[in-house]
């Protein structure tokens, strides 16, 4: 009873600790992971506080369970629709790109250590993915905001590669345990059989174990605290049945995660918030545990190769896999550095690191601190100057508007809109707009405003105060426009992300006379049946190229997407900056009610053309 007190008190603490030390590191922008991996360390044997732990049993338990919650948890947050953009680079990053970093890194890992060949491939194989605590932890919690399709790719590509690292792991770790076992075309076939069962079986089990949850959340009747347990359990279970069976658990629950986090289900936000703070606790704790395994006097004898294989990993592994990867997709040069940096260590090569020891390999102990070298050589300085690499690279942009203080309760009938309350901020792009026409995404519905302790109905009001709670009802989806709507604007508004440099994002298609009307504009010519991307088009004098803007009225539609020489999608400025920062953007509008249709078509065609 007495271990059972202290084993309660330690574990508490080291977690107590490892917050408070966070939120201290933070300020320095020391990554989070790097913080519990070294806590964990210190109090290990060598350290102050000299906890003798080396189960490494028990750690590879609680990192499987940690890192099934934390791709589920992933998957959750992350949007369908970003990921069909990025699906083809991001698998080929996941499969290909796993291969050549393995390969690569292996071959300097047999040079440095002096170790064969297939030593080499192990070790190459177990740093070679990128580790997806280490990834959304960084790019989110850092609030560092990329571009869409960078970042979604960076995403689901540590959300993708494990299934092939823990393979190659396997496979490394079944012929080294194994030397009489000859490598021929039959032990060729099993392993691309292997590989198929992995992927398929864990996309199998992941969507249907998905959906199956789905069906289970919307049909039970428990209590509300109950629905975020069942499914964890949900989940677990199928992480667990995919492994048993030679599946990808890890990959089927992140698919679980992208299934139940992009459909409509009762208690949507008690499941989010529960998982967000599972999450949290999932990589405090394997991290620790992690930290805890490395003794730092046996890493001595391996420090200085770890270094330069961690050097050649992120140097000349990395950047030559996905400079062979991402061409094929479009992405510019700055992009692939970017991606080239951001290739994270973290838990997962630690955790792969595990195996060789649990099959009594040779050397297995020597090859365990060699990677958590790597790691901890990756969290340093990748981890660190992600920031600062992203604005080199030029990918970098604006910051959102802080949230503003929200608050949603989701509707006892299971509705797919939530009750949200708002607080206006000063300076929010509400206060520009006449309540009746302020700009509100599709399926959002202002119930109720109230303003100093008075509730006050929508067509009692003429316009939103700074400090007014508003009611509504709306999508999930809506949350991020709701936010940069009732949220304080920030500066820093000339990058060319249609997102951030308008409030509203809307198709090219939407009709002009829709939209003229939901803005109160005033325009000089209107054709019937004419479009927004087609009115944009026609009055912007010069080559069409994102970033584009034309003022009309009081705001300015700015180019998001060009698809074809056509504007896909566009957004809106609502403030933009004065005349006399824009005069190279003065538009044809006025000219055409002044010359007449034909000539001013002629005049841009030239231009055009000339540009």
């Amino acid at each position: 009873m007495e271990f059972a007190n202290h084993l309660i008190l330690i574990g508490s603490g080291l977690i107590l600790i490892s917050i408070f030390a966070g939120m201290i590191s933070s300020r320095f922008g020391a990554p989070l992971l790097l913080v519990f991996l070294v806590l964990g360390m210190l109090a290990g044997e060598d350290g102050p506080g000299g906890i003798d732990f080396d189960d490494f049993g028990t750690t590879y338990l609680v990192g499987s369970i940690a890192l099934a919650i934390i791709l589920f948890d992933g998957g959750l947050r992350t949007r369908v629709e970003s990921l069909r953009k990025v699906a083809a680079p991001a698998l080929v990053l996941a499969s290909a790109g796993v291969v050549v970093t393995a390969a690569v890194t292996g071959a300097a890992a047999s040079f440095l250590l002096g170790i064969g060949w297939l030593e080499g491939l192990l070790l190459g194989s177990i740093v070679a993915s990128t580790d997806a605590a280490a990834v959304f932890l960084l790019l989110h919690l850092r609030g560092l905001r990329l571009r869409e399709r960078l970042s979604s790719t960076l995403e689901a590509e540590a959300g993708l590669n494990d299934p092939m690292a823990v393979l190659l792991t396997i496979t490394c770790v079944s012929l080294l345990g194994m030397p009489e076992v000859p490598f021929n075309g039959d032990t060729a076939v099993a392993l691309v059989g292997t590989f198929v069962l992995q992927i398929v079986g864990g996309a199998t089990a992941g969507l249907a174990g998905g959906y199956l949850l789905l069906f289970m959340i919307n049909r039970i009747q428990v209590a509300a605290g109950l629905y975020p347990i069942v499914v964890t359990a949900s989940v677990l279970s199928i992480f667990a049945a995919s492994q048993t069976l030679g599946a990808s658990g890890f990959l089927a629950a992140y698919l679980m995660g992208l299934t139940v986090g992009n459909r409509n289900h009762k208690s949507s936000l008690q499941i989010d918030r529960f998982h967000d703070g599972l999450a949290w606790l999932s990589q405090i704790a394997m991290f620790l545990m992690l930290g805890l395994l490395v003794t730092p006097s046996e890493l001595l004898p391996v420090l200085l190769p770890a270094v330069v294989i961690a050097l050649a990993l992120m140097l000349v592994a990395r950047p030559v896999a996905v400079a062979l990867c991402l061409p094929w997709f479009g992405f510019k040069a700055r992009e692939i550095g970017f991606v080239s940096w951001v290739g994270l260590r973290g838990a997962v090569p630690i955790f792969l690191g595990t195996i060789p020891v649990l099959a009594g390999l040779d050397h297995a102990a020597a090859y365990f601190g060699v990677v958590y070298v790597v790691v901890l050589i990756s969290l340093i300085f990748q981890g660190w100057s992600i920031g600062l690499a992203g604005r080199k690279f030029g990918v970098v942009l604006p910051p959102r508007p802080e949230a503003p203080p929200r608050v949603a309760l989701n509707l006892p009938s299971g509705s797919s809109r939530d009750m949200l309350a708002y607080s206006v901020r000063p300076k929010s792009l509400a206060l520009k707009r006449n309540l009746a026409r302020l700009p509100l995404p599709e399926k959002v519905d202002l119930v109720s405003i109230m303003r100093e302790g008075k509730l006050l109905t929508p067509v009692s009001v003429k316009y939103l105060n700074p400090g007014d709670d508003i009611l509504l009802l709306a999508p999930p989806a809506a949350l991020p426009v709701l936010d940069r709507l009732f949220g304080e604007r920030v500066g820093g508004f000339d990058s060319v992300d249609a997102a951030i440099m308008g409030a509203f994002v809307f198709n090219g298609s939407a009709p002009l006379e829709s939209v003229a009307d939901a803005y109160g504009l005033r325009l000089p010519t209107r054709k019937e049946a004419d479009t927004i991307g087609a009115f944009v088009s026609r009055n912007l004098p010069g080559r069409l190229r994102v970033g584009r803007r034309l003022r009309v009225g009081g705001v300015e539609f700015v180019i998001g997407e060009l698809s074809e020489g056509s504007i896909k999608s566009l957004s809106i400025d609502l403030e933009p900056k004065p005349w006399s920062l824009r005069l190279a953007h003065i538009p044809l509008i006025w000219c055409r009610a002044m010359i007449g249709e034909p000539l001013a078509s002629l005049a841009a065609r030239m231009f055009r053309k000339k540009s």
